[in-house]
C-alpha cells in the first residue's frame, strides 16, 4: 500500500512540480507585471480623484452635505458646500431655475486675465442686470482670487473662485457685502465658504421642529413661538434692522433683490439684537427673477412663482406670467412682523402700529406704488418703533 502511494505521487506530481520549476521565472514576471499594473491604474485614479478640482477641499463633510459650525480666529463660524444647494435644485426644480453640478470646467487652460475679466463681467451682467457698478465687483472678484497674494491669478484660482460664484448664496454675500444686516463672508476653498454665524437664525430665538408643526394647532405654535421671543423692545429693534433691508436691497449698488421665502426662520438677529438675514440663499436678484418669470407658460398665478412666494400674476389670456411681483419685500415682511410686533405691544402704540402694518401689506408690486408711496410706509414704520425705544437701553 505504502509503494503504490508513492508511484501515485511521483505519477501525479512529480511532473507538475517539475513543470512548476521550468516555468516559474515566466510566472514571476507576468505576476510581477500585473501586480505593477495593478499598482500604476490605482495611483492615477487616487491622483485624479484628489487632484481634480471637483474635489477641492471638499471632504467627507461635503459629499454628506452637512455644514460645520465651529469657532475661527475667536469667531463663531459656519463652513458651507457648495453641492448641497446644487442638490437641492435638483430637487426642486420647478421652485427656483435649475442649476446643474459645478464641475470646475471653466475657465480653460489657456484664457487670458482680459478673458477672464469679460467672462466674469458677462457672468454678473446676466446674474445682476447690466448695473454700471460691475466693473468694480469684478475688481473685488480677482482680488479674493488671488488667495495667496502673490498677484497673480492662477488657473485654479480663477476655476474656484467661478464656481463659487454659481452658488447663488456666494452671489448674493459678494453683491450685498457692504450692507450690515447680512452675515460676511471669511474665507473660501474649493466649493468651501465660510461666513459668520448669526446666533440666532429665526425672529422668535428658536423655531419648533418642521415635524412637529402639523401636530400643533395654529395657536399654541404662535403661543410657543411668542414664549421664546424677546422682550417687546428688542423685537422692535430688530423689525427696524429688517425693515432697513428691505430698504438697502430695494435699490443696492448691484441692482434690486427679492426676498423669496419671507419666513421667521429665514431671518434672525446677534447677540445685540441687531437684524441679520440668517439665510441669503432665500434672496434672489430681480435680474434672475425676471429671467425666470420671461416668457413662462401659466394657467394661475401659483405657476408663476419664484423660490417660495415671489409670485407675479399670471396673464390668463396671453397664458404668460408677467414680469411684476404680486407683492413687493415690504409688504410681505409687514406681513411676517405683524404677529410679531403686535403681541405685547405697549398699550400707547397698539392701534396706531396695526394701522401702519394693514397699510404696508396692502402694497403692491405696481411701478406707481414702488417710489414715494413704498419709501413713505416703510418711513413711518421705523420712525413709529424707534421714538418708542429710543434714549432707552434697547436703543
Amino acid at each position: 500500500m505504502r509503494r503504490l502511494r508513492r508511484l501515485v505521487h511521483l505519477v501525479l506530481f512529480c511532473p507538475l512540480t517539475k513543470g512548476l520549476q521550468n516555468r516559474l521565472p515566466g510566472i514571476k514576471v507576468k505576476y510581477l507585471f500585473l501586480a505593477w499594473l495593478g499598482i500604476f491604474v490605482g495611483s492615477w485614479v487616487v491622483y485624479m480623484h484628489y487632484s481634480s478640482y471637483s474635489e477641492l477641499c471638499r471632504g467627507h463633510v461635503c459629499q454628506m452635505i452637512i455644514v460645520y459650525s465651529g469657532v475661527w480666529k475667536g469667531k463663531a463660524v459656519i463652513i458651507k458646500c457648495g453641492i448641497t444647494e446644487s442638490l437641492k435644485a435638483e430637487n426642486n426644480p420647478d421652485t427656483a431655475p435649475r442649476r446643474e453640478l459645478v464641475l470646475f470646467d471653466k475657465p480653460t487652460r489657456g484664457t487670458s486675465m482680459d478673458e477672464f475679466r469679460e467672462m466674469l463681467l458677462n457672468f454678473l451682467k446676466g446674474n445682476l442686470g447690466d448695473q454700471p457698478s460691475l466693473a468694480g465687483l469684478v475688481s473685488q472678484i480677482i482680488t479674493m482670487a488671488d488667495v495667496n497674494q502673490d498677484g497673480k491669478v492662477s488657473l485654479a484660482e480663477a476655476k474656484s473662485i467661478w464656481a463659487l460664484l454659481q452658488l447663488n448664496e456666494f452671489l448674493l454675500m459678494l453683491s450685498l457685502h457692504e450692507k450690515e444686516h447680512t452675515s460676511k463672508l471669511l474665507g473660501h476653498c474649493g466649493d468651501l465658504y465660510l461666513t459668520e454665524k448669526i446666533p440666532h437664525s429665526s425672529l422668535y430665538g428658536t423655531e419648533v421642529p418642521p415635524f412637529l408643526r402639523p401636530l400643533l394647532p395654529s395657536a399654541l405654535h404662535r403661543l410657543i413661538q411668542q414664549w421664546f421671543a424677546p422682550a417687546w423692545p428688542r423685537r422692535a429693534k430688530i423689525a427696524i434692522g429688517l425693515l432697513e433691508f428691505v430698504e438697502e436691497v430695494f435699490h443696492g449698488t448691484y441692482g434690486v433683490f427679492y426676498i423669496c421665502e419671507t419666513s421667521s426662520a429665514n431671518v434672525g438677529y446677534n447677540a445685540k439684537f441687531d437684524f441679520k438675514m440668517a439665510d441669503l440663499g432665500k434672496v434672489a436678484p430681480e435680474a434672475a427673477v425676471r429671467a425666470f418669470l420671461k416668457g413662462r407658460h401659466c394657467e394661475q398665478n401659483a405657476d408663476c412663482t419664484y423660490g417660495q412666494d415671489c409670485t407675479a400674476p399670471c396673464d390668463r389670456l396671453m397664458k404668460q406670467c408677467k414680469s411684476e411681483l404680486i407683492q413687493p419685500n415690504l409688504a410681505k415682511v409687514c406681513g411676517l412682523l405683524k404677529d410679531y410686533l403686535l403681541s405685547g405691544t405697549p398699550a400707547d402704540l397698539q392701534e396706531e402700529l396695526q394701522k401702519e402694518l394693514q397699510i404696508c401689506m396692502t402694497l403692491s408690486g405696481l411701478a406707481s406704488q414702488m417710489e414715494v408711496h413704498h419709501s413713505l410706509v416703510l418711513s413711518n414704520l421705523k420712525t413709529l418703533l424707534w421714538k418708542k425705544i429710543s434714549n432707552t437701553k434697547y436703543s
